[in-house]
């Protein structure tokens, strides 16, 4: 990667860092402020659905117009918006006005991680492509592994007060954005191929599934579908099955961050260097598989912290070898794969917290069994789909 790219990218995961921060900050708050309400458990899952959903609309929409006016002005649109968002949250009095400022702030976070995803793919060669995704999801979580803390001291004297303050930090970013970033992708590069025509609406998901990367898109929401079983219960678990308090289970979360932050920014480039996105999917798949086994056998505190370190470092670095794998495999636009990319990602999340949660009733364990068998679904399908790119990779090279 050349030392202007690298710079670049080491910009844009700065401006991440400072944006998720605030973003960060406001998670935590959500229960005690729809409390306030007098809405109900039901309402706070509306509440964080609702952004997710809006998220998975309007990423690849974000994404195609970034590659018609380039990543840098709509991700200033995207800063913009969710500060607005973020004002009217803190001014919401009633439950639908804050679920109608959070569908408004997951429409206009879709216009920050597509177009940077994107970045990556404008700014990077294809071997540094997975190692670049993966700077970025460390960003990404190093801000909202450090958001919640700071968010809870601010509500310790008003709950409206996280609000603004990640507001003025998305005022920030958006400066950062302003004078630091430099556009990525060149007028003569933008919307040039007839290939690269916006795909929309819904008719827009059939027709890229019937396209080159219509089977690694699948194999994405598959095993974010797998993935979803543990970060969405896990919580529910260590208090039924173990009856862990806040403190444990703030100490695991803390472990999940750590390793996230160190897996995506320090070993993801280097692996997918070395081995290449095809071995780097297929790996990970299968250790996934032992991780959710790995947890079940777990019985002890440090052998919990152990488990979960192990499985949050398969995961980690799952995901950006297929981010890049589509990227590189791609017939229109960087900023339409990766909003799509993010749009499958999030159906996968929506669909398995759903199936997680319902079978959770059952059994405490049925999450994690579960995940375990859909894993190992994905890994078998893998190997079909991911040797194709292997060899489609190879042909690239010849």
């Amino acid at each position: 990667m050349k030392n202007g790219n690298r710079r670049n990218l080491l910009i844009l995961s700065l401006i991440l860092i400072v944006a998720m921060l605030g973003y960060g900050m406001i998670i935590p708050i959500f229960p005690f402020y729809i409390e306030t309400m007098g809405a109900s458990g039901s309402a706070f899952g509306l509440l964080i659905a609702i952004g997710a959903l809006t998220e998975l609309i309007f990423g690849p929409l974000w994404g195609s117009l970034s590659d018609r006016v380039g990543r840098k002005p709509v991700l200033m649109v995207g800063m913009f918006g969710s500060a607005l968002a973020l004002v009217l949250m803190g001014l919401s009095s009633r439950f639908w006005m804050l679920l109608a400022s959070r569908a408004l702030s997951g429409v206009l976070l879709a216009a920050l991680s597509s177009p940077a995803l994107a970045y990556v793919g404008d700014s990077s060669a294809d071997k540094d492509r997975g190692g670049g995704i993966g700077l970025l999801g460390g960003a990404s979580e190093l801000g909202i592994t450090v958001g919640p803390a700071l968010g809870g001291l601010l509500a310790s004297k008003s709950l409206s007060t996280p609000f603004y303050v990640a507001a003025g930090i998305s005022g920030v970013t958006l400066l950062l954005i302003f004078f630091f970033l430099p556009e990525s992708l060149p007028a003569e590069a933008r919307d040039d191929k007839p290939s690269e025509k916006p795909l929309k609406g819904f008719s827009g998901f059939r027709d890229v599934v019937k396209g080159p990367v219509g089977a690694l898109l699948l194999l994405l929401c598959l095993l974010s579908f797998a993935l979803a079983s543990f970060e969405s219960v896990f919580g529910l678990y260590a208090l039924k099955k173990f009856d862990y308090g806040p403190e444990q289970v703030g100490a695991i979360l803390s472990v999940v961050g750590i390793v996230s932050v160190f897996g995506k920014t320090l070993l993801a480039g280097p692996a997918t260097r070395r081995w290449g996105d095809s071995a780097v999917v297929k790996s990970s798949a299968l250790a996934g598989v032992i991780g959710y086994l790995v947890l079940l056998l777990a019985n002890t505190y440090p052998t919990i912290l152990l488990a979960t370190g192990f499985f949050i470092l398969t995961k980690t670095l799952l995901r950006p070898a297929l981010f890049a794998l589509i990227s590189k495999r791609a017939s229109f636009g960087q900023g339409q794969a990766m909003g799509f990319s993010g749009a499958f990602t999030s159906l996968g999340r929506i669909g398995g917290a759903l199936w997680a949660g319902s079978i959770f009733d059952l059994g405490v364990n049925y999450p994690y069994l579960s995940g375990a068998a859909i894993m190992g679904i994905g890994f078998l399908a893998s190997l079909w789909v991911v040797k194709k790119e292997a060899n489609l990779e190879m042909t690239v090279k010849n």
